[in-house]
């Protein structure tokens, strides 16, 4: 290999990482509201600066919401598998815990995608 090579090679190398640092750098995207659906109707929008604990009573089940330190769980379920307890927090935007036997569906928005009057 001569000089010139290397030097292809580290310029690509160089780049390689550069792009993948813009891609996987921790962004602000932190959410700013949590929606709660039943059955895909929006029933509740709450804030994750405050914290609070939510029962969502449906006619399959009752789960219960906690809002803790800008962070969303579901702390309790009476479905068979549970595992919308077993998953982690959430807090940015898109993300989201659900549970298909309920039919609930818990999703992180922010300031501009949530229907609550500023």
């Amino acid at each position: 290999m001569k000089k010139a090579d290397f030097i292809l090679i580290g310029a690509v190398l160089a780049v390689v990482c550069a792009l993948l640092l813009i891609l996987y750098l921790p962004k602000n995207n932190v959410g700013a509201y949590v929606k709660i659906e039943i059955d895909g109707r929006q029933v509740q929008t709450l804030p994750l600066d405050e914290n609070t604990s939510y029962d969502i009573s449906t006619a399959l089940g009752k789960n219960t919401l906690v809002i803790e330190d800008g962070y969303a769980f579901m702390s309790e379920a009476d479905c068979p598998d549970g595992i919308c307890v077993k998953h982690r927090k959430i807090n940015k935007n898109g993300e989201s815990i659900i549970c298909l036997p309920h039919k609930v569906v818990v999703s992180v928005v922010s300031a501009e995608n949530s229907e609550v009057d500023l």
